[in-house]
């Protein structure tokens, strides 16, 4: 390892402890997100050739962990959160800019490290090219203003971007109490009940749930969703509420496109995955038994083969990246493969059958024959093992939220499943699901030009994508899934719908036995819809779809969230925080599922429940 990157990783472990005041902290450095779970954090690698302004976000990003491990409680923050919506994004980003704010009075180099990690985000998100406040998300234009008012200083350019368009529409409701959130930057309890007042005066109380902040612990069931930086999804349920000020300020609309800062932070240790472990063991899987779930318009939604979204010559580009990944990855590939392979064939290979009055002889019993001349011979006879044939349906979010390494780490593991699962006999369809346009397409438009009648259903128009039909062979479909290779196709995602089109492609299929995997780093959201419908449309069409397949479906449905808890919602899933995660989390749950026995004991505990 190159000595300079070894002095980083030294100094950046060093400050981290000396920041949290905890000898103990576990650092660690590797490839993918950060994130801080408990006493372990994990801080991405820097590359050979990094600028100085990257290495600043860098030090940010452990600047940040550390400064939250020593001021932040985060029992009491979930205690306390909103439960939903642009409530629930405003009060995390205060909280981050409360504890911003300590750090940059405590140490000046400490400032000047969080702002360049904060501009690296809002660079990665593309708030630099915001201009209206309906492409702003409130949430985080509050936080950023609350975070200029607490430190002194202007937050970067990029973050101005999405500040400036409601700026004066803050400061008009909030900018008196301002001065009060300065009063109580270290007591994090005090500093709550003033962000509590900001959320009022800014007409966003629906969104506390119940009675807001109650310290019974069953009102922070749904507040543990992990903030990622690409995570946007799981801050979908936003909810416009019925306060007639904010919906005036931008003609009815809200921005509900959130994305949270990218931090992961639980208590305790890592589960066999590698995922924090999880703040609420007793899950419930209680689900609506019925939907009014409806489309406005299902006229200009459309399911397509993959080479028909791009040119030949596109797709072949595209497919060259993913090679060139592959071939990166080449040693972790063929591990998985091929412990997935040895799994499959060891469940298609002829077993024997022992003590039988004829057949082979066995001679594991000679021994004993020559001992006892007077035993009479033993003999074994070969019989096929019982290997229902079997279809695995593959469904990828495709939503904007998996751009970068979590669509990459998708496409190789289809392309792994792909070639294995055929090598072994076993049928495998890939499919992807995202929309057409970014927050509302053809749909809305119709909608508008129909005067905007309430509760409209869904409001996008939705793209389902055919890699890999389960009938085509792989050599003629490994093309297409350089596809996901292309950023232009991420968009937004409606995981309910999503989920019921591929099951109703697999269930009536001719297999003994069907087997549907979700890969997806977030709830459902479509800002079109959830600014017109309640908060959790989406979501709840999600979970009866979920149920409609787990208790009234053959199909065998498993669920993998990419930093973001899905076991709340399936009953057979796992969460990993890390894309690279993916490959080994794929192939144990498939070991798992064509472990007969592992599939009996779980349809017992099932039952059970």
């Amino acid at each position: 390892m190159d000595d300079s990157t070894e002095v980083f990783k030294q100094a950046v472990i060093s400050t981290m402890r000396a920041i949290s005041g905890d000898e103990d902290l576990s650092v660690s450095f590797g490839r993918g997100k950060a994130y801080l779970q408990g006493s372990k954090a994990r801080i991405p690698l820097p590359e050979t050739a990094i600028s100085e302004q990257a290495l600043a976000s860098l030090r940010g990003t452990a600047d940040r962990f550390a400064l939250r491990s020593r001021f932040h409680d985060e029992t009491l923050h979930l205690r306390n959160r909103p439960s939903t919506g642009i409530a629930q994004e405003l009060f995390d980003w205060v909280e981050e800019s409360r504890v911003a704010a300590i750090g940059s009075h405590l140490m000046r180099g400490v400032q000047h490290n969080l702002s360049a990690q904060l501009d690296q985000y809002c660079q990665d998100k593309g708030y630099a090219a915001v201009e209206l406040a309906e492409d702003a998300p409130l949430g985080e234009a509050v936080g950023l203003l609350v975070r200029e008012k607490l430190i002194g200083e202007p937050v970067p350019s990029t973050a101005q971007a999405i500040l400036d368009p409601w700026r004066d529409y803050i400061e008009q409701r909030i900018g008196d109490r301002l001065d009060d959130v300065s009063q109580v930057i270290f007591d994090q309890s005090a500093f709550m009940d003033v962000t509590r007042e900001l959320i009022a005066d800014l007409g966003l109380t629906d969104d506390w749930g119940e009675e807001g902040s109650s310290d019974d612990a069953d009102d922070s069931e749904s507040d543990t969703e992990d903030m990622e930086p690409e995570g946007g999804d799981d801050s979908a349920d936003a909810e416009v509420g019925q306060d007639g000020d904010l919906t005036d300020a931008i003609e009815g609309e809200v921005p509900v496109d959130i994305d949270s800062m990218d931090m992961v932070e639980a208590d305790g240790s890592d589960d066999e995955s590698g995922a924090p472990p999880d703040m609420l063991p007793d899950k419930s899987w209680l689900r609506p038994k019925t939907t009014d779930y409806k489309a406005y318009t299902t006229a200009f939604d459309e399911v397509v083969i993959a080479d028909q979204l791009c040119d030949a010559e596109e797709l072949d580009r595209l497919r060259g990246v993913l090679d060139a990944h592959l071939q990166n990855s080449q040693i972790i590939i063929s591990k998985l493969a091929n412990r997935l392979q040895r799994k499959l064939m060891a469940q298609q290979n002829r077993t024997w059958e022992f003590d039988l009055e004829e057949g082979t002889l066995d001679t594991s019993r000679l021994p004993g024959i020559i001992i006892d001349p007077f035993s009479s011979l033993a003999f074994k006879q070969e019989k096929e093992t019982k290997f229902r044939d079997t279809v695995v349906s593959l469904l990828i979010d495709s939503s904007g939220s998996m751009r970068g390494r979590s669509i990459s780490i998708a496409a190789m593991c289809a392309d792994i499943l792909g070639r294995t699962l055929e090598r072994c006999s076993v049928k495998v369809e890939i499919l992807g699901f995202t929309t057409r346009a970014w927050r509302g397409g053809q749909a809305r438009e119709s909608w508008l030009q129909q005067g905007k009648p309430q509760q409209p259903g869904r409001l996008n128009d939705l793209r389902h994508i055919i890699y890999k039909a389960a009938d085509t062979p792989w050599r003629r479909a490994r093309r297409n899934l350089g596809l996901m290779m292309r950023e232009e196709l991420l968009k937004e995602n409606i995981d309910g719908e999503a989920l019921l089109w591929a099951h109703n492609r697999i269930v009536g299929r001719p297999e003994d036995r069907r087997i549907m995997m979700v890969i997806s780093d977030g709830l459902p959201v479509d800002n079109s819809t959830l600014l017109v419908n309640s908060s959790n449309y989406l979501e709840q069409h999600l979970k009866y779809a979920i149920d409609k397949i787990e208790n009234f479906s053959d199909v065998e449905l498993v669920a993998i969230g990419i930093g973001h808890d899905v076991t709340h919602h399936y009953r057979r899933a796992v969460t990993i925080t890390d894309a690279e995660q993916l490959g080994d989390a794929i192939t144990e749950q498939l070991v798992d599922l064509f472990d007969e026995q592992a599939n009996q004991t779980l349809a017992k505990n099932s039952a059970g429940r």
